[in-house]
């Protein structure tokens, strides 16, 4: 993996993790899953847009249909839903931690399903940066309050997202990763209109705050990052969870800053295991 492969996935990473300060923020005025499904079906008209009439993508065809319908459920629909229901049974320092499980989840998956032997540098890597975020979340971890149903619903996000990254990995896509990518939020998010209508409890109100939230989480986060991350699974779905790890560290600096929610010297340290655990995933590639 080159120096432009690492740049890129930690600037995936930084935008990434944006999410959730600026969903935080969206929260404010409008319901989650409203916040949500504006998000996906607007940005997947957006990138669909751009697909067919600036790239001049071919339609899908045949078992395309069913591949993108099934990437949508997993990475869109039923993530999402989880992640939702999950939060609303937890407190916001137990959700933090839900990304950086992704790594484990998807070495396993991919150990299993596509028979890839994980080497036991990469069973190190994930090790230390597991320690690492557990140990950025340590204050919040003690002052959380968390149900059963409600990290179960956690785990469930986790596994839904994990999965989708290794379907998508082990399909030999030959759409543009825009087409892709547009297809899966667009159909996603029209799979997730009947949740969205049942859980519907308040009115919205659909002001500044939610307009500039939307925006956010639609072109830097939906658009780039996504785009991003397709293009990092398409090198090494193995190496590319490994960026997921830096995920957490970029929320709590949002988090400082935008909300202010406090950074302590557990972070500090987390951050450094989690540096160590990046070079020990990447170290052989590096050093091609």
């Amino acid at each position: 993996m080159n120096l432009k492969t690492i740049l890129l996935g930690i600037l995936f990473a930084a935008l990434w993790a944006s999410a959730s300060a600026a969903a935080k923020i969206g929260l404010r005025s409008v319901e989650p899953l409203v916040l949500f499904q504006i998000r996906f079906l607007i940005a997947g008209v957006g990138m669909l847009a751009y697909s067919y009439f600036i790239q001049k993508d071919r339609l899908p065809q045949g078992k395309e249909w069913k591949e993108l319908t099934i990437f949508g459920l997993l990475n869109v629909t039923l993530y999402l839903s989880f992640f939702v229901l999950g939060v609303s049974e937890v407190a916001a320092g137990i959700g933090s931690l839900s990304t950086a499980t992704n790594p484990l989840f998807i070495s396993i998956l991919s150990a299993v399903w596509l028979g890839r032997k994980v080497k036991s540098t990469e069973w190190l890597a994930v090790l230390l940066g597991m320690v690492g975020v557990g140990l950025a979340c340590f204050p919040l971890i003690q002052n959380s309050f968390a149900t059963p149903l409600g990290l179960f619903y956690m785990f469930l996000c986790m596994l839904s997202y994990s999965i989708g990254t290794i379907y998508y990995s082990n399909i030999d896509w030959k759409l543009s990763r825009t087409a892709i990518n547009g297809w899966q939020v667009f159909l996603g998010g029209i799979l997730m209109l009947p949740i969205t209508f049942l859980m519907h409890k308040k009115p919205n109100n659909y002001d500044l705050t939610f307009y500039l939230s939307e925006f956010w989480l639609i072109v830097p986060v939906s658009v780039i990052a996504v785009n991003l991350w397709l293009y990092l699974l398409k090198i090494d779905a193995i190496k590319a969870s490994f960026f997921l790890f830096l995920c957490p560290i970029f929320g709590f600096t949002y988090s400082y800053f935008l909300l202010d929610e406090p950074i302590t010297y557990h972070t500090f340290l987390g951050t450094a295991l989690v540096i160590v655990g990046l070079y020990v995933g990447q170290r052989e590639k590096l050093s091609k």
